[in-house]
């Protein structure tokens, strides 16, 4: 609760003379304020900074249903917090501008991804069996 947020500190850096205290809201000055949003991780493409994936129904009046919209939002990871990977569920909370993209922090890893979550993610489903000789053999006594 050291941040103003209910979430469980991690443990402190292993290195705090190469630490960034500057964009850590744990052991840093950097202060949360505004949102905190959950959503899934989908790249870790980028160094300290991970693309997370909102996923919220919008409602369509004139058809009386509601239709699905997505948000992607740049993070920064604090030394404390890596590594993450694709598929992990994580609370991100607003802070000040960090860069030109990046105005979120992680503060909380809910949920680690698991291998089927990372196949959906990525679009590669689990190889299909490769089929041998025999497979492939017909039947040639049946056929003239």
């Amino acid at each position: 609760m050291a941040i103003g947020l209910d979430v469980e500190t991690p443990p402190e850096p292993e290195n705090p003379e190469e630490y960034d205290y500057e964009k850590c809201p744990f052991y840093g000055e950097l202060s949360v304020r505004g949102q905190v949003l959950e959503g899934t991780v989908v790249s870790t493409d980028m160094e300290k900074t991970v693309v997370v994936e909102r996923e919220y129904d919008v409602a369509v009046p004139k058809y009386n249903r509601y239709m699905k919209r997505r948000s992607r939002i740049p993070a920064h990871v604090p030394g404390v917090l890596e590594p993450l990977s694709v598929g992990d569920t994580v609370k991100i909370a607003e802070t000040r501008p960090l860069s030109k993209t990046k105005s979120h922090v992680v503060v909380e890893v809910t949920e680690e991804a698991t291998a089927e979550d990372v196949a959906d993610l990525t679009g590669q489903a689990e190889p299909e069996p490769e089929l041998s000789a025999e497979d492939f053999a017909t039947d040639e006594e049946g056929e003239e």
